[in-house]
């Protein structure tokens, strides 16, 4: 049976750094690429010098394994970062939030 945790509310409030998403898409790249290349480098290491039929049956194979292996691992990935809490207290309305202030210094004319 599949438990469920009681999300707290400063959690369900947070929002995401759009840095924090700059590298989660790097790290999930560097991820991915790394798998992509194992999988290649094996594959071809063992079917070197082989026939068309041969190579594009090795490439469909390549990319089977490919797809299935990067939903296994960024599954993980994700997994990971749900743990991390660096970049989750952002606050997407700032500016707006904030922007009566700047207004009002100009109007008065005190300087920011």
């Amino acid at each position: 049976m599949i438990k469920f945790r009681k999300v707290p509310k400063e959690e369900k409030k947070a929002k995401e750094n759009p840095l924090r998403s700059v590298v989660k898409a790097f790290s999930w790249r560097i991820i991915a690429s790394l798998t992509t290349f194992l999988i290649v480098f094996v594959i071809f290491k063992r079917y070197s010098d082989k026939t068309f039929d041969e190579v594009f049956q090795t490439a469909s194979f390549v990319a089977i394994v490919e797809f299935f292996s990067k939903i296994i691992f960024y599954y993980f990935h994700e997994r990971l970062w749900t743990n991390i809490s660096w970049g989750k207290t952002w606050k997407r309305n700032y500016w707006q939030r904030n922007a009566w202030k700047k207004l009002y210094r100009q109007k008065h004319n005190k300087p920011i």
